[in-house]
């Protein structure tokens, strides 16, 4: 029941068809092709439903897009359908469609390893928000990686490195050091989707400044 959750302002996201994949045990690898592709028919049908509750809704269409990230080829994208969507609800609205032609606004599930030329033709026919789960999860990872290779031979005990055997080790072992090094990997992988997603200084904010006090425990943390 969607009136409750308008008289509360909260804004709905409705999910169509089957975003194929696998995320959080739920398995759609298989699933038949043409249960990945919304039709305009069916999104109008959300649309037509929710718009005299509320207009705080999205839609998150199926154009083929997965959950995690596949080797080439194994997703075929076709972000047209959202423009056509657009193209059928605004026929349905007459009159009273809006003037950018866009009355829906839609989502992008499972948006990690996306062509930016895909993102960004989404973009261009309504999409406000994109899931980019799989690549953070390994961003994240991957500057904890980077960190042990780095300082593999600073990780193998307590006391004894490349510097003597009865250095200590605490500072390279410290859990907060490998952490810090993924949450900076992340922030760089963010920059990325943010460029990717046309929101790069669109704010009238001006450039951001360098964050401070971020140098690990005690402010003298390891270089990442």
């Amino acid at each position: 029941d969607a009136l409750p959750i308008s008289k509360i302002g909260m804004l709905l996201e409705m999910e169509l068809g089957i975003t194929g994949g696998e995320e959080d045990g739920v398995n759609n690898e298989d699933v038949p092709l043409e249960d990945l592709y919304s039709k305009p028919e069916e999104i109008y049908q959300v649309y037509d439903a929710l718009t005299p509750i509320s207009d705080q809704f999205t839609v998150a269409a199926a154009f083929g897009n997965v959950h995690g990230v596949y080797s080439p080829g194994n997703v075929k994208l076709e972000p047209k359908i959202l423009t056509r969507a657009q193209a059928y609800i605004s026929e349905k609205l007459g009159g009273s469609a809006p003037s950018d032609g866009k009355p829906v606004k839609f989502v992008f599930h499972g948006g990690s390893g996306s062509d930016v030329s895909d993102i960004q033709e989404a973009i261009g026919y309504g999409v406000i928000k994109m899931n980019i789960d799989t690549d953070t999860q390994w961003s994240y990872w991957e500057g904890i990686k980077n960190f042990e290779s780095k300082y593999h031979d600073y990780l193998q005990g307590q006391i004894g490195n490349p510097e003597g055997p009865t250095k200590p080790n605490k500072k390279y072992y410290d859990p907060r050091e490998c952490m810090r090094a993924a949450e900076v990997n992340t922030v760089t992988r963010l920059d990325q989707c943010f460029a990717d997603l046309k929101c790069v200084n669109i704010l009238g904010l001006g450039e951001k400044a360098d964050a401070e006090n971020v140098l690990g425990p005690r402010r003298g943390g390891l270089p990442v």
